[in-house]
């Protein structure tokens, strides 16, 4: 459910992007979207009603959820000021690139690095598999950051809000099958040791 919410506010910034040029009238009320503009004042309302909504699911402030909301509704906001589209663009490469430093800069600072302090709970694993899947989240980070603004120079507009739904999508799901590429064999182990550990209990 929270994975879905979280790509809701790409689905309307791309949905609210195709209605360029498209009227809405409600009464005396109407309203001709604007593009990337609308798509960008789409973006920021929904990122932060998204954000309230994996909050309150879970029952506590869902703190990367915030730093999104944050991103989105400044750069956002830049963008709609200046009538310039290139801060939106240029957010989710600052985003990305955020997490890469302080994923990195985790790996060097205490007894566990950030992965292991947000999943240590769920998951039991060597340091050195926290380490190889922290490895594996900072490489997706930089890799999207750096692919974003290639996109976003290098093709149109157009191009660019299609790439940002699809990419996001494609990412995440490549990310979540290389963890579970790493960390599955661990879980089996684990199990392993837990049912030698059942059945010597059992036998006493």
């Amino acid at each position: 459910m929270r994975q879905l919410l979280e790509f809701l506010p790409l689905v309307l910034f791309f949905g609210a992007y195709q209605m360029d040029g498209d009227t809405v009238a409600v009464s005396d009320w109407s309203y001709t979207f604007d593009g990337i503009f609308s798509a960008t004042a789409v973006l920021m309302v929904s990122t932060v009603v998204v954000w309230l909504l994996c909050s309150a699911l879970a029952k506590k402030n869902d703190r990367r959820m915030m730093w999104m909301a944050v991103a989105v509704v400044i750069f956002g906001a830049a963008t709609l000021i200046l009538r310039d589209q290139r801060f939106i663009q240029w957010k989710p490469t600052v985003f990305n690139w955020g997490l890469a430093a302080i994923f990195l800069g985790s790996q060097y600072v205490g007894e566990r690095n950030l992965l292991q302090r947000l999943l240590g709970s769920q998951l039991s694993l060597t340091r050195k598999v926290w380490s190889r899947l922290n490895v594996l989240w900072i490489g997706n980070f930089t890799v999207v950051g750096a692919l974003n603004l290639f996109v976003a120079y290098q093709y149109e507009e157009a191009f660019w809000v299609s790439y940002k739904l699809y990419s996001s999508i494609g990412f995440t799901v490549v990310l979540m099958l290389l963890t579970i590429v790493i960390v599955a064999p661990h879980l089996k182990d684990q199990d392993a040791v837990d049912g030698d550990h059942e059945h010597a209990g059992g036998s006493q």
